[in-house]
């Protein structure tokens, strides 16, 4: 039996809210069950890749639309290229984010490491294939570690290491809202990273040492697919839904608040 938490279903689509941890598709590298085999087999959904017209990332939670038909599909995907679509995402990062701006910037793969994505300024030789790639962010709440909170992360520290941590600054973050107007691979996580405020917990973009610190009180990215608005493929009557945090992000919250 199936664990997933539907927010909304008629005969047409479904909308889910998808765990951190479920990985969307399937690939080579992965064995486990994945949310496309979950669709086809414990929905019936009798589509390619179970109907599944977008991605999140495997350690990013919340919501996923799924077309249940081929005409929602293809309607669907059309306005996903027409950038109809409209989603918004919640991320804790590092730093102060002092006010909203708009991020452009091209996005391929890394040439110095194949399982990450860069911002591509220009092309360098070598043909390496980035495309256009647009996220508008705006900051939320801004919140500083308390000396509390502090010292029961890093009970184990001495002096010296915790004097490192004031020096590299440590300790400050902003809640932003990002609404990525393209649909890159990685997008948000690259583009907060490209304009030095790299979503915590991040394993991938925010750096060995400082994945280490955040992995102390935060279990996985902070990152929460919170909104998306459409045009149901049927009715044309536009919809949209929210997600709200997962209690493991809001616990995180809540140390920084309080300690």
């Amino acid at each position: 039996m199936n664990h997933l938490k539907v927010i909304f279903e008629d005969e047409s689509i479904l909308i889910i809210d998808k765990p951190a941890g479920l990985v969307v598709d399937r690939s080579e590298t992965q064995k486990g069950e994945v949310l496309a085999d979950i669709l086809q087999n414990e929905f019936g959904i009798a589509l390619e890749r179970g109907g599944i017209v977008h991605r999140l990332d495997k350690d990013t939670s919340g919501l996923l639309l799924v077309a249940k038909t081929q005409q929602a599909l293809e309607n669907l995907q059309l306005q996903f290229q027409e950038r109809k679509v409209k989603k918004e995402y919640l991320a804790l990062v590092h730093g102060l984010v002092a006010e909203g701006g708009r991020v452009e910037g091209a996005i391929g793969r890394n040439p110095g490491d194949r399982q990450k994505f860069t911002v591509i300024l220009d092309h360098p030789e070598g043909g390496f294939v980035a495309r256009e790639a647009v996220t508008e962010y705006e900051p939320v709440k801004s919140y500083q570690l308390s000396a509390v909170s502090f010292q029961q992360i890093f009970s184990d520290f001495n002096k010296i290491q915790m004097r490192k941590l004031e020096r590299i600054g440590y300790g400050n973050f902003t809640l932003v809202s990002a609404k990525p107007l393209t649909g890159r691979t990685h997008q948000i996580r690259v583009h907060l990273k490209y304009i030095n405020h790299p979503v915590v917990g991040d394993e991938k973009y925010v750096g060995r040492k400082v994945y280490r610190l955040d992995h102390r009180w935060v279990g996985r990215q902070f990152l929460h697919a919170k909104k998306i608005g459409f045009y149901h493929p049927i009715s044309d009557k536009w919809m949209e839904l929210e997600s709200q945090l997962p209690e493991d992000l809001q616990t995180a919250l809540k140390r920084l608040e309080y300690g």
